[in-house]
Formats: structure tokens, sequence, C-alpha cells
């Protein structure tokens, strides 16, 4: 699955997007530099039912934003991403590929 995959998915499963995770994260003090993903990643699986690796996507968007590596980007398959920036508005709002 794609990162950005992951994170449709969990916007599908919760009604939330990665934006609005951010913004619960900073109004829990989850932002912090020194945060551990482990409280995070408990954090979400108490509130949301999200799993390690859903988790680990929100992490990442929560701690470093929407910048990726570009190992996957343009790759085809299962891990490939379109981009390495993350769309964090949104499903409804993602542009279509190559806008």
């Amino acid at each position: 699955m794609s990162f950005q995959s992951y994170l449709d998915n969990i916007e599908g499963k919760t009604g939330l997007t990665p934006r609005q995770f951010i913004a619960i994260a900073q109004e829990k003090g989850l932002d912090a530099p020194d945060t551990k993903a482990g409280d995070i990643l408990a954090w979400l699986k108490e509130d949301y039912d999200l799993g390690r690796g859903h988790g680990m996507a929100l992490v990442h968007v929560i701690k470093n934003g929407p910048q990726i590596s570009a190992k996957h980007v343009g790759k085809s398959g299962a891990h490939g991403d379109e981009s390495d920036t993350l769309w964090l508005d949104g499903v409804a709002t993602k542009p279509a590929a190559g806008e």
C-alpha cells in the first residue's frame, strides 16, 4: 500500500483527514519533538482503533509533515506514490493525478 493510500484509508475509517489528526495531536501535545512514536500509536489505537501500519503513517506526518522520501515515487506496484508530498486535506479535495 502506498503512503498516500494509508492516509486515504485512515480518512475512510475515521472520517478525519490527516490535517485534522495533526491538529488534534497538537492539542494533545503529541507533536513535540521529543514525543515518542509509541505515545502517538497508543492514542491512535485507543481513540480510533488504528493499527501500527496506519498509525505509523500518521506518526510520520505529525512529526515530519507531508514530505516523504522519493524512493518509491513514480514506481509501479502497491508501494508506489505519485509524489514526494502527501496530500493531507482529504480525499474529496485531492487533485487528480497529474494536476
